[in-house]
């Protein structure tokens, strides 16, 4: 073409321009392209080259290029000077499609699906950079796809079910991106959405029903939910356009590419947020995990919130702390029994404030106005709790005042609670305490009622506390112990050593479980203050207790713990009972107050109404409800209509 167009020059620049007609350059092209590339027989030997040379090149021995690769390199680029490079495209994908069919229905028999994913993503990633040596800029995505659909056909659900949750556990965040992008660009996202959310209320189930690890619950699902949250914002993030999933172009390496080409190509790609679908999926994951197990994980959270608020911020800071308050509070809105946590958190709170264990009253009483205003309006009942004990505050300073100086009054603090904003029934089990102590009890009575006439005061000694100095042989010690712990210890001030039987004849009234626990933790802790003889765990009637003179503690004040393992298995069981019991009267009135509205119901709308009814307290079970129904009718609230089956009528 040089040689026609140096002796055709004046034809090519004057005469064929003047006349319209097309340039040596142009002429000689077409007639190339006409009886040379057009060839029948010249394009079934490129089709059958490539495919030779793209079979060889995928199938290598040494994990090299192809020998003839730069031929190929420049074929592709003469067909696309052409116009004839589509064609060529179009067959090149269609024998990758064939060859990676083959293949995945090959090593899908041979490799699990931890494999098989290792071996798609190398194909792809190997492919890809083929692609980018070889075609144009244009057929990268073109050829990534017929690769991905080729490989994965069928076999998403496979892959997503066997590989999601190991790459999760091992927290393998990179593969977990490059699944994430596999899925994204075959339209597999729903199929990894379904199997995360699986994967997920598994997880969540397992910890919940794990009855073993009660007290390890919480800390559990906060780790577990960390790190899902994690997984979700650095690995589930929105897909890119279908321009963007191609690596980049190199403006080197493509000369050909257009001008177009190369400025898209070197955009810059915008951060991406979070993929909602994932997110909406671990939260329904984990509301659906909880319901696996009734009441347990909302008692469960209550006593966590209990824990931390009791340790304090432990070096953190106030927004470290708070932000810990809030990841267990956030589990709260996955649990159904919305008021098992209200009883729960509000007993724990009573003994927090009566027993002065809250290491902050500032958390405290910013816990309760989020509770109120996120989570639940009936968490008002703080302020009144709050509100008795500034009263009791300023009560006991006028009653001080009016004793005189060395009365052992003085050292009282009582704290006065109405009956109607603390969780505390009047206590069945008391101790009969030293005269003394009893005598200051007597003149607070007295001061009391003279100032409030027609009230009754219950004393609740179990939630006392007391300051006793004690002296041993290495020296003198303050001993912060319950009201219970200081009666006993008393009762060895003359007599060192006493036998169960008189410690239980001079602690009368006592329950006899309250008074071996009493014991247990002042001679068999870690802290024992009494000798137990014989030594052992558990207290039997004929044990001896002695006062241990030869007690040691590098800490001047020594604050002994109440046994309470036992005491917290009771109290939980005799709280969920107190709960049963109130749901049943919150069934009961929810069925008498829709009735009384709609005056005749079937069963089907009825339940259906008193769930929705009580539902921001807690979700009934169906044979609860209709439990509830049947004594409804048998107390004559309501009645059935013998001319309708299955339909109530209200009884005025």
């Amino acid at each position: 073409m040089r040689l026609v167009q140096s002796l055709l020059t004046y034809l090519n620049q004057s005469y064929a321009r003047a006349h319209g007609k097309e340039s040596t350059q142009d002429f000689g092209l077409r007639y190339f392209r006409q009886y040379l590339m057009l060839d029948s027989s010249i394009q079934r030997a490129l089709s059958a080259s490539i495919k030779r040379w793209i079979y060889e090149e995928r199938d290598p021995k040494d994990n090299v290029p192809h020998a003839q690769r730069p031929f190929f390199v420049a074929l592709f680029k003469h067909l696309q000077a052409h116009g004839l490079y589509p064609d060529y495209e179009e067959e090149y994908c269609a024998l990758t499609r064939e060859y990676y069919t083959a293949e995945s229905e090959r090593l899908a028999e041979e490799l699990d699906a931890r494999a098989f994913l290792e071996h798609v993503l190398h194909r792809i990633e190997v492919e890809v950079d083929r692609a980018r040596s070889v075609l144009s800029v244009g057929s990268w995505a073109v050829v990534r796809r017929a690769t991905e659909e080729s490989l994965c056909k069928g076999r998403l659900q496979w892959i997503a079910a066997y590989a999601l949750g190991e790459l999760v556990d091992r927290d393998e965040k990179d593969k977990l991106k490059e699944v994430y992008e596999l899925f994204s660009r075959v339209d597999g996202l729903p199929k990894l959405n379904e199997v995360w959310k699986d994967y997920v209320k598994d997880k969540v189930t397992a910890i919940v029903t794990d009855v073993a690890n009660d007290d390890k619950m919480v800390e559990r699902l906060l780790k577990f939910k960390d790190h899902a949250n994690r997984i979700v914002e650095d690995c589930f993030l929105t897909p890119y356009p279908e321009d963007k999933v191609v690596p980049e172009a190199n403006a080197e390496d493509e000369h050909e590419a257009s001008d177009k080409e190369d400025e898209a190509s070197s955009s810059v790609i915008p951060a991406r947020a979070p993929n909602q679908s994932f997110v909406y999926a671990l939260t329904d994951a984990f509301g659906k995990g909880f319901q696996a197990r009734k009441i347990k994980p909302a008692e469960m959270i209550a006593r966590y919130l209990d824990s931390t608020l009791r340790k304090g911020q432990k070096g953190k800071s106030d927004k470290e702390f708070e932000a810990g308050l809030d990841a267990a509070l956030s589990l709260y809105k996955y649990t159904d029994d919305k008021d098992v946590f209200r009883t729960f958190y509000h007993r724990a709170l009573a003994k927090r404030l009566l027993l002065q264990k809250s290491a902050s009253d500032d958390f405290e009483i910013a816990m309760l106005k989020k509770l109120k205003e996120h989570y639940d309006p009936e968490f008002g009942m703080g302020e009144e709790m709050f509100k008795d004990l500034a009263l009791s505050r300023d009560m006991m300073h006028d009653f001080h005042d009016k004793l005189p100086a060395n009365d052992l009054a003085r050292r009282l603090t009582v704290m006065v609670l109405q009956r109607s904003a603390w969780p505390f029934t009047v206590s069945k089990s008391t101790i009969d305490l030293p005269p003394n102590m009893q005598d200051a009890l007597s003149e607070f009575t007295k001061y009391y009622k003279g100032k409030h006439q027609g009230r009754v005061l219950d004393w609740d000694h179990a939630l006392g506390t007391a300051t006793l100095t004690a002296r041993f042989d290495a020296g003198e010690k303050e001993l912060s112990v319950s009201l219970y712990q200081a009666v006993v210890l008393l009762m060895f001030v003359d007599v060192p050593k006493r036998t169960f039987a008189e410690v239980k004849e001079l602690a009368g009234k006592l329950d006899d479980g309250d008074l071996r626990r009493t014991l247990q933790s002042l001679a068999c802790g870690k802290k024992r203050v009494l000798l137990k003889i014989p030594p052992g765990k558990d207290v039997h009637n004929g044990d001896v207790f002695q006062f241990n003179a030869e007690f040691t503690d590098s800490q001047r004040r020594v604050h002994i713990n109440s046994i309470q393992a036992k005491v917290s298995a009771e109290e939980s069981q005799k709280t969920q009972y107190t709960i049963e019991g109130e749901r049943k009267h919150i069934l009961d009135a929810a069925i008498v107050r829709i009735m009384k509205g709609k005056k005749e119901l079937s069963l089907q709308e009825l339940q259906s109404s008193v769930i929705a009814a009580v539902a921001k307290h807690f979700i009934p079970d169906v044979k609860k409800v209709k439990g509830r129904i049947e004594a409804m009718v048998e107390q004559e609230y309501i009645e059935r209509v013998p001319e309708k089956q299955n339909t109530f009528r209200y009884v005025a």
